[in-house]
């Protein structure tokens, strides 16, 4: 009999998961498309590699256990799966089409509607996936300024010219990595030491969990327009999260440029780049940024149904409340439980993360034993609270009742000593994105 979302008497039975997974190691390099969403995020042994379908805020694994997910397809789904609205609008926009040989009127609807929606979109371009806007946003931004280099901070995407600074650089030109650098959130003066007449544009995440601290945001725009440098909001997380506005409506800092995809469409693969009018002319003939699929219908569609729905629902408030019960109930059992020294819930209402710290044990270890512990009890657990409106307050009574189980378990596993010993199998790997110390950069070699 398949788990469910209950306190299950054993560990998910996973034997198809584990087949798909050897029959993926034979033919894919790596198995997995999204490393976010790959084993090395999951106790092996423990955890399914493989989920068949999801409605609501539930998602049913190949072998058929359920699960309450908090991981939100790796934040795509605002709404939750199989949202009515969302999907009726996919599949009436199926019956005309997916992809023209012309523009289609969705394009123009969904322009209109984000022009009303966030405060810096003077102008809009529509793309396909995170990584395609932020890039477009740095190009543009280079041949506006007329400048080469690049400040960043937080995760970006794929290409060269972000890729440069992190550990996993191989194949990237030593030219490229050159003109790009890092800063580091909260610290206006790493940005002051990095300035210079050559940087074209600063990109960041408004956030990632830390909260701006000392009128950083607003600072680091002043001080990049007296620099003649663009400020570039990344908010892939924070767009129609935080607000339907994103970030920049949330604290008040209008960006010259910012980059969405994710919550915007529910699922559906689409991004947006928005911006000052003068900068996204450059795109009529002097910059390049075209893709075929950027006008695909069908993600044109979810994108206006998910929109509205968030704006006459006012998800983003929903989103607040029921994440705020699940971090502040965590937190006040890690303290009830006398636990608070080595783990506890960071980070805004609306996504939040749970964290480990080392003077408990490895903390890779820890977060392991948790999530091992979590998926016995159906629930799909990788450390976050990524809120979609299909949680309910019953999901979140659950989740701490679980909770309050797991983290029992925990602090009898430390006060032991004993926490690998109990793991069912191989601990999760270290995240490639980083949430702190962003100065990635790899240091020179003399």
């Amino acid at each position: 009999m398949p788990n469910k979302v209950t306190f299950n008497e054993n560990y998910p039975d996973i034997t198809e998961s584990n087949n798909l997974y050897e029959r993926a190691r034979h033919i894919m390099t790596p198995v997995t498309q999204t490393m976010a969403k790959g084993p090395g995020q999951y106790v092996n042994g423990v955890a399914p590699k493989y989920l068949k379908k999801g409605k609501g805020a539930r998602v049913w694994d190949v072998d058929g256990n359920e699960y309450l997910d908090y991981n939100a397809a790796i934040g795509p789904l605002s709404l939750g799966y199989a949202y009515p609205r969302v999907d009726a609008a996919i599949v009436e926009q199926l019956k005309d089409g997916i992809t023209f040989s012309q523009m289609h009127e969705l394009e123009v609807t969904l322009a209109e509607l984000i022009h009303k929606v966030i405060p810096n979109a003077e102008s809009i371009r529509i793309s396909k996936t995170g990584a395609d806007v932020t890039s477009a946003a740095v190009r543009v931004a280079r041949a506006f300024t007329g400048r080469n280099k690049v400040l960043c901070c937080g995760y970006h995407g794929w290409h060269d010219w972000y890729i440069g600074v992190t550990s996993r650089n191989q194949g990237i030109p030593e030219a490229v990595k050159e003109l790009s650098g890092t800063f580091e959130y909260n610290d206006i003066n790493s940005v002051k030491d990095a300035l210079d007449e050559d940087v074209a544009c600063v990109i960041l995440e408004p956030f990632v969990f830390e909260a701006p601290k000392n009128n950083f945001l607003q600072e680091l725009k002043e001080l990049c327009a007296a620099n003649g440098t663009l400020l570039i909001f990344d908010e892939m997380w924070t767009g129609f999260r935080i607000a339907v506005g994103g970030a920049q409506e949330y604290f008040g800092v209008t960006p010259d440029l910012a980059c969405y995809s994710k919550a915007c469409a529910n699922g559906m693969p689409i991004a947006l780049l928005t911006g000052r009018r003068d900068v996204m002319s450059l795109f009529e003939g002097d910059v390049f940024f075209y893709t075929t699929f950027g006008g695909e219908a069908l993600s044109l569609a979810a994108a206006v149904a998910t929109i509205r729905e968030l704006i006459e629902k006012n998800v983003p408030a929903y989103l607040a409340e029921k994440g705020k019960r699940l971090k502040d109930g965590y937190n006040a059992l890690a303290a009830e439980l006398g636990i608070s020294g080595y783990t506890r819930c960071t980070g805004y209402d609306c996504r939040s993360m749970v964290v480990f710290d080392a003077s408990a044990g490895n903390p890779l270890e820890l977060k392991s034993y948790v999530q091992q512990e979590m998926i016995k009890r159906g629930i799909l657990w990788s450390g976050f609270h990524n809120m979609m409106f299909a949680h309910t307050d019953e999901d979140v009574e659950y989740t701490l009742k679980a909770y309050r189980e797991v983290l029992g378990l925990l602090k009898e596993a430390v006060g032991a000593g004993d926490v690998p010993a109990r793991l069912k199998g191989k601990p999760v790997e270290a995240v490639f994105r980083k949430v702190s110390n962003f100065n990635m950069k790899p240091v020179s070699k003399a």
